[in-house]
């Protein structure tokens, strides 16, 4: 497979250098969790000054303090953190004042928990969404870029997804991205507030949080592998989908924010890498990459469980409006992500007579 390294997308390396000379103040919510802090790190190491918030529901303080350790002194200075709920508009505006631009990671994600507490997704996924893009309209931030979902697609058949067909909502979830979605282009007709939506595609890498019921299934198989436990596998295996890493987000986070082309404006775009993976695949490919590590899951099979309520059987992303527009170009195809970020999973959950390292 042909690499798909940084030197062969020249948006985003342009991006990043003009980004150096030209420092700005940007908003960061969701900050300790898994996409937030991928963004607050690559922010502080481009020289910008970062206002950051988390309430810490989903994310974890050592995502900031492993930021923390990545970036240098000098840069962390640049960093101000905010612990804060977004269901709080006080707070929203609080962390708005003086911003330029924002991006806007906060949510309560996954699809079973919106299906167990449909109240608190909401909550947080639609009052908290309203709360920010009322205070960032309020403040005059330039720019709004915000997490939207492939669960906007439901149940529309069609493979690859494209931005301007979609089906019904399959979950509360699912509903609570799509009413972001409304708000953001009720805003831009109503206000003349710009923003950006980005439908991330099951989004995978470091610091992903591979425990609790609701854990994605690439750290919380790779951790069972390292562990010794069965991996479940919901369905037959032959459901598939679009893996990106994190770095492909990232990207697209910031050629969002600073793209000067107004065709770009109140849009949504496709996040992903335009592949498909089924879940037995994706397994084989886990196992594989973990082999010389722990030789012993050579022979690690999963098990099977009934498919998830709620959960879509395919998904694809059609990407060619995003390299269009944006300029976007994924960095990473799935099994260069899996290999960039499996040795910090071997580093925090590799297991030493049964006791996580």
């Amino acid at each position: 497979m042909a690499s798909l390294s940084s030197p062969s997308i020249p948006a985003f390396a342009a991006l990043r250098e003009r980004l150096s000379g030209q420092p700005a103040r940007w908003l960061v919510t969701g900050s300790a969790g898994f996409i937030g802090s991928h963004l607050l790190e690559s922010l502080l190491k481009l020289g910008q000054t970062v206002v950051s918030v988390d309430n810490f529901a989903t994310g974890h303080h050592r995502n900031i303090e492993e930021v923390r350790a990545l970036v240098t002194p000098e840069q962390w200075l640049r960093h101000r953190f905010i612990e804060a709920d977004i269901c709080d508009l006080d707070a929203c505006r609080e962390a708005c004042r003086g911003i330029d631009l924002v991006l806007h990671q906060a949510a309560l994600g996954s699809v079973p928990r919106s299906l167990a507490n449909p109240l608190a997704t909401n909550a947080a996924n639609v009052d908290g969404f309203l709360n920010l893009l009322v205070a960032a309209r309020d403040a005059g931030v330039k720019r709004f870029v915000y997490a939207a979902s492939s669960s906007t697609y439901g149940d529309h058949p069609a493979l690859p997804k494209v931005e301007d067909r979609i089906g019904r909502p399959l979950s509360p979830y699912a509903v609570t991205k799509l009413v972001n979605e409304l708000y953001a282009e009720v805003f831009a007709r109503c206000y003349a507030f710009p923003s950006i939506g980005l439908r991330y595609f099951n989004v995978f890498g470091v610091r992903q949080d591979p425990q609790g019921a609701y854990a994605a299934v690439i750290p919380r198989w790779t951790r069972a592998l390292l562990l010794g436990e069965p991996v479940t596998v919901n369905g037959d295996g032959e459901s598939s989908r679009d893996f990106c890493f994190v770095d492909n987000a990232v990207q697209a986070n910031l050629l969002a924010a600073m793209t000067d082309d107004p065709a770009a404006l109140n849009q949504v775009y496709n996040v992903a890498v335009d592949h498909r993976t089924t879940l037995n695949r994706l397994f084989a490919i886990l196992r594989d990459e973990l082999s010389d590590f722990r030789p012993q899951v050579r022979s690690v099979q999963p098990a099977y469980a009934d498919f998830r309520p709620g959960d879509v059987r395919h998904s694809q992303a059609d990407i060619s409006k995003a390299r269009k527009l944006l300029g976007y170009l994924p960095s990473h195809r799935l099994e260069e992500g899996v290999k960039a970020a499996m040795p910090w999973y071997i580093s925090r959950f590799a297991a030493t007579d049964g006791v996580p390292a």
